[in-house]
């Protein structure tokens, strides 16, 4: 039933919308809010409510964002090679890279087999070598851009150019939310009040109704009240809550029939119920200091230990879509002096995220939650050149072959997907690109990628546009 199919109440001639909202201080405080808010399974329009294309082998999808650009030969994809014609030319002419590159910098950091399956890893990823029998490692991602800003909007949204809407918004559009108080898409990232490049348009609803919009939660922060902001109020009790958002909804029903079907104004509606609800809710889903203490010792006490926390929180309470962000800006991107840049990194998320796959699989819910680690790019194998010709000790942009790894939500397991060439700078066996990744994404919830669109402005869209393709080799 649409907003304007609603029954009215009687008229309130004495009080304008516009000043009824500025003076109630309702405690949620929802302007900001409201257009970032999930999604309400009665009020948006939602494809939630048809069978699934397939038989999902997934419910549920955690993104991990190494954002930046992680670099594959330091971590997930050794290079002997490399290592044997470290600081020569390399034997091919250099793909083009933002910046000028040198020659070949072979890692400093060891790669030993890990687990049962032997996958090799970086003695930076010690924890998730631990549990790498429990993942697929791609070792031949490629997008199409080498820039952050583009190959953000592709890795996210599925377009490097147009304004479409991000993964986590199809998923949601697609499958709605298990839990009606809670969004169906919500972004964790330890910002501080700032926020990575390209900011909201990286979990944007775009044409999609805003309901779709992912929500974001600024995991820096450990008290419920910091996390989301004006989540209780200091004024009212959740009754006298409950009868100001009573009235203000009945104002706005009236509004909503004097402007006519506006979907924008109907999720706008629809969020001050969601935020209500989410009141009740949130204090459940994001207060982590109820739980125990060997779960705490488990991810580790820091942002990002509390924060892959948070997200297995959520996934068992059904958010559809959360996604991860290592932090504002792009903490991973390396052009100078790399090597203790992610010596620093890398422990930051390393023991977090092997503790989230340990978490949901000891909760029997890995098999139904797919966990993706991945940047929007990886780095060169040679070393990025300054101006004047000398070496930065960094490495620049690699669109060309990158590592990705996948877990859980019906993957194969302990398996190595691809390979790029013997330097690592460009994937030569079995290459995934971004809308693979994405097609098989949607494929394991249930979803056809092709089948899976959205009419807006005369054509029908869809996360994959016209490319894409279902990486069966690596499903279970």
């Amino acid at each position: 039933m649409k907003i304007s199919e609603l029954p009215l109440a009687d008229p309130v001639p004495l009080l304008s919308r516009r000043k009824l909202l500025q003076r109630c201080g309702m405690g949620f405080g929802m302007v900001g809010l409201a257009g970032m808010l999930g999604q309400d399974r009665l009020l948006a329009a939602t494809v939630g409510d048809t069978p699934p294309h397939s038989r999902p082998r997934a419910k549920r999808v955690i993104h991990i964002f190494l954002n930046g650009g992680l670099s594959q030969v330091d971590s997930f994809d050794p290079k002997p090679v490399l290592t044997k014609n470290d600081g020569k030319p390399l034997p091919y002419r250099h793909p083009f890279t933002p910046f000028m590159t040198g020659h070949a910098m072979a890692s400093p950091f060891r790669f030993r087999p890990c687990g049962e399956c032997g996958t090799e890893v970086s003695e930076l990823f010690p924890h998730i070598g631990g549990v790498v029998d429990d993942v697929c490692l791609v070792r031949s991602m490629t997008t199409a851009s080498p820039i952050h800003e583009s190959a953000l909007m592709l890795i996210n949204c599925g377009s490097l150019s147009q304004l479409t809407p991000s993964m986590g918004s199809w998923l949601s559009y697609g499958l709605g939310s298990e839990n009606e108080n809670l969004p169906a898409f919500v972004v964790l990232c330890p910002g501080r009040g700032r926020v990575p490049v390209k900011g909201a348009d990286n979990w944007r609803s775009a044409f999609l109704p805003p309901t779709h919009q992912g929500m974001l939660v600024d995991t820096a922060y450990r008290r419920v009240e910091r996390l989301i902001e004006n989540v209780r109020s200091q004024r009212s009790g959740p009754q006298q809550q409950r009868r100001q958002l009573d009235l203000v909804q009945q104002l706005n029903r009236q509004h909503a029939v004097q402007r006519g079907p506006d979907e924008a104004l109907e999720g706008r509606i629809a969020s001050y119920e969601l935020a209500y609800r989410m009141q009740m809710a949130a204090s459940g889903a994001f207060d982590v200091d109820r739980e125990p203490a060997h779960i705490h010792a488990l991810y580790g006490d820091s942002d990002h230990g509390r924060q892959m926390l948070i997200a297995r929180r959520l996934a068992e309470r059904g958010v559809r879509f959360v996604q991860v962000w290592h932090g504002p800006f792009q903490p991973w991107d390396s052009h100078n002096d790399i090597f203790p840049k992610i010596r620093r990194l890398a422990p930051e998320c390393d023991r977090p995220i092997a503790a989230l796959l340990l978490d949901l699989k000891q909760r029997g819910l890995l098999d139904e939650t797919l966990v993706i680690v991945s940047g929007e790019f990886g780095r060169t194998p040679t070393v990025q050149m300054n101006e004047d010709g000398s070496s930065s000790k960094g490495r620049d942009h690699n669109s060309y072959g990158f590592s990705a790894l996948l877990a859980g939500g019906g993957i194969r397991k302990g398996m190595v997907h691809g390979a790029t060439d013997d330097f690592g700078y460009k994937a030569v066996q079995d290459p995934m690109d971004v809308h693979d990744l994405h097609a098989t994404v949607l494929h394991q919830l249930g979803l056809d990628h092709q089948k899976l669109i959205y009419r807006h402005a005369g054509r029908d869209f869809r996360l994959t546009d016209v490319h894409g393709r279902v990486i069966h080799e690596i499903l279970a």
